[in-house]
């Protein structure tokens, strides 16, 4: 993926919670991807690729950070009756 480096200020009373650099730029990059889902510019299969997820693990931190996943898009919507269709078990006799 290419990268653009940005310079962040970062008020140094935040660093008393232990956050080296890489944590605070990791952070920083789910928060705004984050940001970005909750306000429609992308979806979570997007937001997932951004992160280096799995669309299942972004829709887990969506839970664990109290974001509701409400807006299936269509390809989303037939993407989870595959993945539906796939764990359906067939009684056995």
């Amino acid at each position: 993926m290419i990268e653009t480096t940005f310079q962040v200020r970062v008020p140094t009373p935040l660093l008393q919670y232990g956050f080296d650099q890489n944590e605070i730029q990791r952070r920083l990059i789910e928060w705004l991807v984050l940001s970005l889902f909750a306000e429609g510019h992308i979806s979570s299969g997007k937001a997932a690729r951004l992160l280096n997820i799995s669309r299942i693990e972004f829709l887990a931190l969506l839970r664990a950070r109290g974001i509701a996943y409400i807006n299936y898009t269509p390809d989303e919507l037939t993407e989870e009756f595959a993945a539906v269709e796939k764990l359906e078990v067939k009684p056995t006799r």
